[in-house]
């Protein structure tokens, strides 16, 4: 969710709600090989990204 104020029509303040629902599941999952420094060979895994913990962004965003 995401809601703003205009000051001006250069300036305006914003607020972003991310993951408003507390949500723990991943963003987005891929299956693919991978090697870390120091192992023999490569290994194929499951790697995920999880969604974002639930947060405030606040911005001022000037325009010009």
């Amino acid at each position: 969710m995401e809601a703003g104020y205009r000051f001006t029509e250069n300036f305006k303040l914003t607020a972003t709600l991310l993951n408003a629902f507390d949500s723990e599941d991943n963003d987005i999952t891929y299956y693919y090989e991978s090697q870390l420094p120091g192992e023999a060979s490569p290994v194929e895994d499951i790697h995920f990204h999880p969604v974002e913990p639930r947060q405030v962004r606040v911005a001022l965003v000037a325009t010009f």
